[in-house]
């Protein structure tokens, strides 16, 4: 049975994210950035905000954060990647970027990008060197798997992307409408927000397709909607979303 709450109103959410540990505040704390203000909220996991943890923001479409704890955001706007350590103090990673929206870590620490307006999936190693991994796709989410295999939303063709380690790019899913946010859980389905019919769906290892929740009120058609899941020692899984102007919490 699927349980809905809401974790906060008024906030045009565009991604949110479950911290692992930061210097500022608990395990759990999730983190949402909010296109509309151009601020990235912090909260408990209950839902109570502590503070903003960053303004001035440039439409903040992604975040994501390392294994040290440091909070990357894909600053749309500005067309930069930018990083705040746990304390907030906050640099820029890259710039010169062209609709940059998805952003993911894989295990080595390398950090991948979703360039939209490029149709360009960048790897950046730590000390941000930047490589491309693939090209023509115009992807806006990346989620990775356990097996290190990197899956991204294929926006305007309807499609989820499948790269092996390697960049073998293969079709996991196809007949989407406007795929946005995409997360795995423990037990390795994915969950993709799709933007056009409002819709969660889930996919199995092997790809099949099922129907996780309907009826939302948008996971939003062209804002890249978050959907991490909290880690397994918050008890349970709990899948977290963001529609147009609120954060929803399915548990």
């Amino acid at each position: 049975m699927k349980t809905i709450t809401k974790l906060i109103s008024g906030a045009f959410a565009a991604t949110l994210v479950v911290g692992v540990l930061t210097a500022t505040g608990a395990v759990g704390d999730i983190f949402v950035s909010d296109v509309a203000n151009n601020v990235i909220h912090k909260l408990a996991s209950d839902g109570t905000e502590y503070a903003l943890f960053a303004t001035g923001l440039a439409t903040p479409e992604a975040l994501a954060f390392d294994s040290a704890g440091n909070l990357f955001e894909a600053d749309l706007g500005s067309g930069r990647i930018l990083k705040f350590t746990p304390d907030g103090t906050q640099s820029i990673f890259a710039s010169g970027l062209n609709v940059p929206y998805g952003l993911a870590f894989d295990s080595a620490g390398y950090l991948f990008e979703a360039d939209y307006g490029s149709g360009t999936i960048y790897k950046f190693a730590p000390d941000g060197t930047r490589t491309i991994f693939a090209s023509g796709t115009s992807c806006v989410a990346l989620a990775f798997d356990s097996a290190g295999n990197l899956f991204a939303s294929a926006y305007s063709s309807g499609q989820i992307l499948k790269f092996t380690p390697d960049g073998t790019q293969s079709i996991l899913a196809s007949g989407l409408s406007n795929p946005v946010g995409l997360a795995f859980d423990s037990a390795g389905y994915l969950f993709e927000a799709d933007g056009g019919s409002f819709n969660i769906y889930k996919f199995a290892p092997d790809g099949t397709q099922s129907t996780f929740a309907t009826g939302l009120n948008g996971p939003d058609g062209f804002r890249q909607c978050g959907l991490p899941f909290r880690p397994r020692r918050f008890q349970r899984d709990a899948l977290q979303i963001c529609s147009r102007r609120d954060v929803e919490h399915f548990c």
